[in-house]
Protein backbone atom coordinates (compact mmCIF):
# COMPACT_ATOMS: atom_id res chain seq x y z
CA UNK A 1 0.00 0.00 0.00
CA UNK A 2 1.40 3.76 -1.00
CA UNK A 3 1.11 6.35 1.55
CA UNK A 4 -1.12 9.20 1.13
CA UNK A 5 -3.07 12.36 2.33
CA UNK A 6 -6.41 10.15 2.24
CA UNK A 7 -5.60 8.84 5.44
CA UNK A 8 -3.90 11.79 8.14
CA UNK A 9 -4.70 10.57 10.77
CA UNK A 10 -3.49 7.14 10.50
CA UNK A 11 0.22 6.22 11.07
CA UNK A 12 2.14 2.87 12.08
CA UNK A 13 4.68 2.48 14.44
CA UNK A 14 8.10 0.87 13.59
CA UNK A 15 10.82 -0.49 15.92
CA UNK A 16 14.29 -2.12 14.73
CA UNK A 17 14.86 -5.61 17.08
CA UNK A 18 16.52 -8.48 16.80
CA UNK A 19 19.86 -6.33 16.82
CA UNK A 20 21.54 -8.72 19.09
CA UNK A 21 24.12 -11.22 18.27
CA UNK A 22 24.45 -14.74 20.51
CA UNK A 23 24.56 -13.99 24.03
CA UNK A 24 24.93 -10.35 23.34
CA UNK A 25 21.84 -8.13 23.10
CA UNK A 26 20.45 -4.28 22.27
CA UNK A 27 17.04 -4.33 22.16
CA UNK A 28 14.33 -4.64 24.54
CA UNK A 29 12.34 -6.72 21.82
CA UNK A 30 9.48 -7.84 23.79
CA UNK A 31 8.86 -4.63 25.35
CA UNK A 32 8.78 -2.99 22.10
CA UNK A 33 6.92 -5.61 20.34
CA UNK A 34 4.14 -4.10 22.76
CA UNK A 35 3.92 -0.82 21.55
CA UNK A 36 5.09 -0.83 17.65
CA UNK A 37 2.78 -1.87 14.88
CA UNK A 38 5.85 -3.37 12.47
CA UNK A 39 8.85 -5.25 13.10
CA UNK A 40 12.02 -4.37 11.07
CA UNK A 41 14.05 -7.91 12.09
CA UNK A 42 17.63 -7.75 11.32
CA UNK A 43 18.28 -10.71 9.76
CA UNK A 44 22.17 -11.51 10.27
CA UNK A 45 24.39 -9.11 7.93
CA UNK A 46 24.13 -6.05 10.63
CA UNK A 47 22.77 -7.88 13.46
CA UNK A 48 21.00 -10.89 14.68
CA UNK A 49 21.59 -14.64 14.52
CA UNK A 50 19.43 -17.41 13.67
CA UNK A 51 18.05 -18.14 17.12
CA UNK A 52 17.57 -14.25 17.70
CA UNK A 53 15.62 -14.10 14.07
CA UNK A 54 13.51 -17.42 15.46
CA UNK A 55 12.15 -15.80 18.96
CA UNK A 56 11.64 -12.37 17.15
CA UNK A 57 9.31 -13.93 15.17
CA UNK A 58 7.66 -15.58 17.90
CA UNK A 59 7.16 -12.88 19.76
CA UNK A 60 5.98 -10.84 17.14
CA UNK A 61 3.45 -13.13 16.04
CA UNK A 62 1.95 -13.84 19.51
CA UNK A 63 1.71 -9.53 19.80
CA UNK A 64 0.12 -9.49 16.15
CA UNK A 65 2.85 -7.61 14.88
CA UNK A 66 4.03 -7.47 11.51
CA UNK A 67 7.19 -8.72 10.91
CA UNK A 68 9.80 -7.11 8.45
CA UNK A 69 12.93 -7.88 6.82
CA UNK A 70 15.86 -5.56 7.62
CA UNK A 71 18.27 -6.16 5.20
CA UNK A 72 21.89 -4.22 5.34
CA UNK A 73 25.09 -4.54 3.81
CA UNK A 74 27.53 -7.21 5.52
CA UNK A 75 29.19 -5.43 8.21
CA UNK A 76 28.72 -7.13 11.32
CA UNK A 77 31.49 -5.01 13.25
CA UNK A 78 30.39 -1.69 12.26
CA UNK A 79 26.45 -2.80 12.52
CA UNK A 80 25.92 -1.78 8.81
CA UNK A 81 27.03 1.52 9.60
CA UNK A 82 30.30 2.14 7.23
CA UNK A 83 29.89 2.79 3.77
CA UNK A 84 30.64 0.08 1.46
CA UNK A 85 30.90 -0.15 -2.17
CA UNK A 86 29.40 -3.21 -3.20
CA UNK A 87 28.77 -4.89 -6.49
CA UNK A 88 25.36 -5.14 -7.78
CA UNK A 89 24.83 -7.96 -8.49
CA UNK A 90 26.22 -9.43 -5.15
CA UNK A 91 24.02 -6.83 -3.54
CA UNK A 92 20.71 -8.21 -4.83
CA UNK A 93 21.63 -11.57 -4.43
CA UNK A 94 22.43 -11.06 -0.48
CA UNK A 95 19.02 -8.90 -0.34
CA UNK A 96 17.31 -12.01 -1.44
CA UNK A 97 19.53 -14.31 0.86
CA UNK A 98 18.53 -12.13 4.21
CA UNK A 99 14.90 -12.23 3.28
CA UNK A 100 14.62 -15.72 2.38
CA UNK A 101 16.25 -16.65 5.74
CA UNK A 102 13.75 -14.35 7.78
CA UNK A 103 10.53 -15.92 5.88
CA UNK A 104 11.90 -19.59 7.03
CA UNK A 105 11.02 -17.85 10.58
CA UNK A 106 8.38 -16.04 10.09
CA UNK A 107 6.60 -19.03 8.66
CA UNK A 108 7.27 -21.27 11.24
CA UNK A 109 5.77 -18.60 13.68
CA UNK A 110 2.70 -18.66 11.65
CA UNK A 111 3.40 -15.16 9.90
CA UNK A 112 5.00 -14.05 6.64
CA UNK A 113 7.66 -11.31 5.88
CA UNK A 114 5.31 -8.25 5.17
CA UNK A 115 7.73 -5.81 3.98
CA UNK A 116 11.17 -4.99 3.45
CA UNK A 117 13.22 -2.30 4.96
CA UNK A 118 16.85 -1.62 4.34
CA UNK A 119 18.86 -0.28 7.51
CA UNK A 120 21.79 2.04 8.16
CA UNK A 121 24.45 2.66 5.25
CA UNK A 122 22.49 0.89 2.90
CA UNK A 123 19.07 3.18 3.77
CA UNK A 124 20.76 6.13 3.56
CA UNK A 125 23.10 5.03 0.34
CA UNK A 126 19.80 4.03 -1.74
CA UNK A 127 18.32 7.58 -0.68
CA UNK A 128 20.64 8.86 -3.82
CA UNK A 129 22.48 5.90 -5.34
CA UNK A 130 20.27 4.91 -8.05
CA UNK A 131 22.61 1.69 -9.17
CA UNK A 132 22.55 0.52 -5.26
CA UNK A 133 19.10 1.15 -5.06
CA UNK A 134 18.32 -0.82 -7.99
CA UNK A 135 20.22 -3.51 -6.71
CA UNK A 136 17.87 -3.63 -3.31
CA UNK A 137 14.88 -3.73 -5.31
CA UNK A 138 16.31 -6.42 -7.87
CA UNK A 139 16.93 -8.86 -4.15
CA UNK A 140 13.12 -8.23 -3.11
CA UNK A 141 11.68 -9.24 -6.57
CA UNK A 142 13.66 -12.07 -7.06
CA UNK A 143 12.39 -12.84 -2.97
CA UNK A 144 9.21 -13.34 -4.56
CA UNK A 145 6.03 -11.41 -4.15
CA UNK A 146 4.98 -7.99 -4.33
CA UNK A 147 6.68 -7.22 -0.73
CA UNK A 148 6.01 -2.95 0.46
CA UNK A 149 9.44 -1.30 0.30
CA UNK A 150 9.70 1.07 3.22
CA UNK A 151 11.97 4.06 3.32
CA UNK A 152 12.28 7.82 3.24
CA UNK A 153 9.99 8.78 0.50
CA UNK A 154 11.04 10.56 -3.10
CA UNK A 155 14.35 8.61 -2.43
CA UNK A 156 16.21 6.43 -5.72
CA UNK A 157 15.15 3.29 -3.54
CA UNK A 158 11.30 3.92 -3.91
CA UNK A 159 11.70 5.37 -7.65
CA UNK A 160 12.95 1.59 -8.48
CA UNK A 161 10.50 -0.01 -6.29
CA UNK A 162 7.79 2.06 -8.63
CA UNK A 163 9.29 0.73 -11.17
CA UNK A 164 9.31 -3.09 -10.43
CA UNK A 165 5.70 -2.61 -9.47
CA UNK A 166 5.97 -2.91 -5.92
CA UNK A 167 3.93 -0.83 -2.77
CA UNK A 168 6.10 1.88 -1.51
CA UNK A 169 5.40 3.11 1.92
CA UNK A 170 7.30 6.47 3.07
CA UNK A 171 8.29 6.30 6.57
CA UNK A 172 9.38 9.55 9.27
CA UNK A 173 11.97 9.64 12.15
CA UNK A 174 10.92 11.39 15.52
CA UNK A 175 14.51 11.20 16.71
CA UNK A 176 16.85 12.11 13.85
CA UNK A 177 17.07 15.95 12.79
CA UNK A 178 16.47 16.22 9.21
CA UNK A 179 17.96 18.89 6.43
CA UNK A 180 15.77 21.81 4.53
CA UNK A 181 15.61 19.39 1.83
CA UNK A 182 14.06 16.66 3.60
CA UNK A 183 16.49 13.89 4.18
CA UNK A 184 18.40 13.03 7.63
CA UNK A 185 21.07 14.66 8.49
CA UNK A 186 24.46 11.98 9.19
CA UNK A 187 24.98 10.30 12.18
CA UNK A 188 28.30 11.51 12.07
CA UNK A 189 27.46 15.13 12.54
CA UNK A 190 26.46 17.17 15.86
CA UNK A 191 22.78 17.05 17.21
CA UNK A 192 21.82 14.45 14.27
CA UNK A 193 19.99 11.65 16.83
CA UNK A 194 17.51 13.65 18.99
CA UNK A 195 18.06 12.67 22.85
CA UNK A 196 15.17 14.97 24.75
CA UNK A 197 12.36 13.00 25.06
CA UNK A 198 9.62 15.89 24.94
CA UNK A 199 11.25 16.71 21.92
CA UNK A 200 10.70 13.67 20.10
CA UNK A 201 7.03 13.36 21.50
CA UNK A 202 6.26 16.79 19.90
CA UNK A 203 8.30 15.88 16.75
CA UNK A 204 6.07 12.35 15.99
CA UNK A 205 3.34 14.22 17.01
CA UNK A 206 3.90 16.64 14.19
CA UNK A 207 4.83 14.58 11.77
CA UNK A 208 1.64 12.19 12.35
CA UNK A 209 -0.91 15.02 12.46
CA UNK A 210 0.62 17.99 10.39
CA UNK A 211 2.73 16.31 8.49
CA UNK A 212 6.00 18.79 8.81
CA UNK A 213 9.30 18.82 10.96
CA UNK A 214 11.77 21.52 11.56
CA UNK A 215 15.14 21.10 10.18
CA UNK A 216 18.02 21.04 11.62
CA UNK A 217 18.28 24.74 10.59
CA UNK A 218 14.92 25.72 11.92
CA UNK A 219 13.24 25.67 8.72
CA UNK A 220 9.38 24.30 8.55
CA UNK A 221 9.69 21.01 6.23
CA UNK A 222 7.16 19.14 4.34
CA UNK A 223 6.70 15.16 5.64
CA UNK A 224 4.75 12.75 3.84
CA UNK A 225 4.47 9.12 5.89
CA UNK A 226 2.74 6.42 6.62
CA UNK A 227 5.00 4.96 9.44
CA UNK A 228 7.26 6.69 11.86
CA UNK A 229 10.56 4.44 13.07
CA UNK A 230 11.21 4.80 17.09
CA UNK A 231 14.62 4.05 17.04
CA UNK A 232 15.24 0.41 19.94
CA UNK A 233 19.27 1.10 20.29
CA UNK A 234 18.72 4.00 22.59
CA UNK A 235 18.65 3.83 26.31
CA UNK A 236 14.73 3.98 27.33
CA UNK A 237 13.50 3.18 24.20
CA UNK A 238 10.51 1.34 25.12
CA UNK A 239 9.36 3.76 27.71
CA UNK A 240 10.00 6.69 25.16
CA UNK A 241 8.15 4.71 22.17
CA UNK A 242 5.39 4.08 24.51
CA UNK A 243 5.20 7.74 25.67
CA UNK A 244 4.90 8.70 21.69
CA UNK A 245 1.99 6.20 21.34
CA UNK A 246 -0.16 7.44 23.93
CA UNK A 247 0.49 10.86 22.81
CA UNK A 248 -0.44 9.95 19.45
CA UNK A 249 -3.81 8.16 20.54
CA UNK A 250 -4.60 10.89 22.28
CA UNK A 251 -4.11 12.92 20.05
CA UNK A 252 -6.86 11.18 17.55
CA UNK A 253 -3.72 9.82 15.73
CA UNK A 254 -5.07 6.06 15.19
CA UNK A 255 -2.01 3.58 15.22
CA UNK A 256 -2.46 0.80 12.45
CA UNK A 257 0.32 -1.28 10.39
CA UNK A 258 0.51 -0.47 7.06
CA UNK A 259 0.73 -3.90 5.75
Amino acid sequence: MSDGPETPSVIDLNADLGEGFGRWQLTDDEALLSVVTSANVACGFHAGDPATMRRVCELAAEHGVVIGAQVSYRDLAGFGRRAMDVPPDELSAEITYQIGALEVFARAAGARVGYVKPHGALYNRCVHDEEQAAAVIDGISAAGGSLPVLGLTGSRLHEAAQRAHLPVVGEAFADRAYTAEGTLVPRREPGAVIHDADEVVKRALGMARDRTVTSHDGRRVGITARSLCLHGDTPGAADLALRVRSELAAAGVHIRSFA
